[in-house]
C-alpha cells in the first residue's frame, strides 16, 4: 500500500473515530445510556485508535538516534 493510500485510510479512520466519540457522548447525554451499546462503541473506538497508530507508524520513518 502506498503512502498516499495509507494517508487516505488514516483520514477515514480518524473521521470514524471522531464520529464514534460524538455518538458515545450523545448516548451518555441521554441520561439513561445503554451500557452494552456504549461498551461496544468504546471498544470499536479503541480498535480504531490502534489501527490509526499502526498506520501512523508506517508513515513515519524510524529515526535512529
Amino acid at each position: 500500500m502506498s503512502d498516499e493510500e495509507l494517508q487516505m485510510r488514516l483520514e477515514m479512520l480518524k473521521v470514524e473515530h471522531r464520529d464514534l466519540d460524538e455518538a458515545i457522548a450523545a448516548l451518555v447525554a441521554t441520561g439513561n445510556p445503554d451500557q452494552l451499546r456504549t461498551a461496544r462503541l468504546k471498544k470499536r473506538k479503541l480498535q480504531l485508535r490502534d489501527r490509526i497508530i499502526m498506520i501512523e507508524n508506517q508513515l513515519i520513518p524510524d529515526i535512529i538516534a
